[in-house]
């Protein structure tokens, strides 16, 4: 891999990064708060750098070897400038800050922060901000705005397998990020208007429509969403976390007037699993904690589309549901939303296409000299396609079961292990037992800390990007 056109691609990244610490420097100054110098040194260090990457680093045609170290060194390096106005505060110490930047980027939603409602407005901005920055991807925005990808964008996409399949919207990659950029904004601005409407605040309004679209899950509240008790507020809110989790691809066909989401295998299993998930979670907290069937069903569709659409947000605190609703919460962690948006873990194409693959192999014994061929949409997937999905599946099992063992060595009980990595490598933020949804990472010790960094690292990389970087050959040119 050649190192210097991805600092230089990376220097680019971030001059955009420090360029938007602009924005939280001005509700500083809106609100007069003492912290807002903040930004500006942030702002500085960020620009100042990127600069000099730039520099020094000529601009040069990528390829797709290289497209996968930008992905990775962004996601690595970008949350360490991201980190800075939470450690310049004084709030939090380096790796705390630098955990609740990188869940910030990620679109994870766990914090360390055990008392967000004291912190001044400019860094809860932030905090809610690089959600948005991140939801899409910073390197999906990279390819509206950097001319230099205008021929390598296409395999740096490639790299950055949590968004949608945009090469196959239009030719042009730059065309492609300014439709998918659009309709983010597009859907961003809408929330903050409906918000608004439903009687938050602009500032408020605004900080939980980048986590929600993005399915991030940080809130200015501590008591989530279920600080406002409105069934508004909670309707809208599931509507745009439904959004972000469901493919991009579809909502672009759908502003064209091609309605295709009862056409999408992916999109119905997806319906099909949350109206089940809420059906029996309803019925399972109706029956044990004696609720009422409507308050239950109202706490049941937020949670299930909360925790499914990897954004974490929460009305109640679903630690103290049933053992049946909480063992269908964990796995919903593990399997996510939809491939192209921008909910985390496993996807809903993978899961249907291992079923699939699981039925071929049912009916090879039955059938041995018969070929069967596995569909989607009507198209044939390749072997390749399904060997890679079978790999994946793999990784992502090994990397949640060795992260999980490495988070009980640390004292930690069973519960609070294994929900912690399926919430960290899956992007949803809270789990359950001593990190469940009114609680936070915050008790942790610095290198557990540290591990689940690296588990939101390598859930929204998929694995292959981040882990490719640990092979040797990689870096040989």
């Amino acid at each position: 891999m050649r190192l210097k056109p991805v600092l230089h691609i990376l220097g680019q990244l971030l001059q955009m990064v420090g360029i938007s610490m602009i924005i939280p420097l001005l509700w500083g100054i809106y609100y007069r708060e003492a912290e807002t110098y903040i930004f500006l040194i942030c702002f500085l260090i960020t620009v100042v750098t990127g600069t000099i990457l730039k520099l020094i680093f000529k601009q040069e045609d990528i390829r797709l070897i290289e497209g996968f170290g930008v992905v990775s060194f962004c996601w690595i390096i970008i949350p360490i400038f991201g980190a800075l106005p939470f450690y310049l505060s004084g709030e939090l110490g380096f790796i705390d800050s630098y955990f609740e930047s990188i869940s910030g980027f990620t679109t994870t939603g766990a914090s360390v922060i055990n008392n967000v409602e004291i912190l001044p407005k400019c860094i809860l901005f932030w905090r809610s901000f690089t959600h948005w920055l991140g939801g899409i991807g910073i390197v999906v925005l990279a390819l509206i705005i950097l001319p230099a990808l205008s021929v390598g964008g296409r395999q740096i996409f490639l790299s950055e397998p949590s968004g949608p399949k945009l090469d196959k919207l239009k030719p042009q990659v730059r065309e492609v990020g300014k439709i998918i950029y659009g309709i983010y904004v597009l859907f961003t601005g809408i929330q903050i208007i409906l918000l608004i409407l439903a009687g938050m605040t602009l500032f408020d309004a605004s900080c939980h429509s980048f986590a929600a679209l993005a399915t991030g899950g940080f809130s200015t509240k501590n008591a989530s969403i279920g600080f406002y008790n409105s069934s508004l507020v909670e309707g809208i809110i599931i509507l745009f976390m439904f959004l972000g989790a469901t493919s991009f691809s579809l909502h672009y066909a759908a502003l064209k007037g091609k309605i295709n989401y009862l056409k999408d295998n992916e999109f119905m299993l997806y319906f099909s699993l949350l109206a089940f998930s809420i059906l029996i979670v309803t019925l399972d907290i109706t029956h044990h904690l004696h609720e009422n069937i409507l308050v239950a069903f109202r706490h049941a569709i937020f949670t299930v589309i909360s925790i499914s659409s990897t954004t974490g947000y929460a009305t109640t605190d679903f630690n103290l549901w049933p053992d049946l609703s909480k063992l269908i919460l964990l796995i919903l962690m593990l399997i996510g939303g939809c491939a192209g948006g921008t909910a985390g873990a496993i996807k809903v194409i993978r899961v249907l296409l291992l079923i699939k693959i699981g039925l071929r192999e049912l009916y090879k014994i039955i059938h041995p000299n018969a070929i069967f061929q596995i569909k989607f949409n009507g198209k044939i997937i390749s072997e390749d396609i399904l060997h890679g999905i079978g790999g994946f599946y793999f990784f992502y099992m090994i990397t949640f079961g060795l992260c999980s063992l490495i988070m009980l060595g640390f004292g930690n009980d069973f519960l609070t292990s294994i929900s912690s990595v399926a919430a960290t490598l899956g992007g949803v933020g809270p789990g359950f037992s001593l990190v469940g949804p009114m609680a936070t990472y915050s008790f942790l010790h610095p290198i557990a800390k540290l591990v689940l960094c690296f588990c939101m690292l390598a859930g929204r990389l998929e694995l292959f990007t981040l882990f490719v970087l640990f092979v040797p050959s990689y870096w040989k040119e």
